[in-house]
């Protein structure tokens, strides 16, 4: 079975929602500084686009980010087992 784009039936590209919803999540930027942002490179999105993006990628953004993190640590723990065995 597969699953369906999350981005599917959005005219933006996935990687500008990503910037759009890092930006705001990882700095601390108002939702209009990211707008600022992104109209400077040229893109041309409202401050409530980014928050209907955020409140709708954010979560599976961070399930992301939490399971890449989570493989990072056990391999890092396999590591420093297989050193000190």
């Amino acid at each position: 079975m597969t699953r369906s784009s999350p981005f599917k039936y959005f005219k933006t590209s996935p990687e500008i929602i990503r910037l759009a919803v890092m930006l705001y999540v990882r700095f601390p930027l108002s939702l209009r500084n990211v707008e600022d942002l992104l109209h400077e490179r040229g893109i041309e999105v409202s401050h409530e686009t980014v928050r209907f993006w955020w409140q709708r990628f954010g979560p599976m953004f961070a399930s992301e980010i939490t399971k890449r993190w989570i493989a990072g640590l056990k391999s890092s723990r396999w590591l420093c087992q297989k050193n000190f065995a």
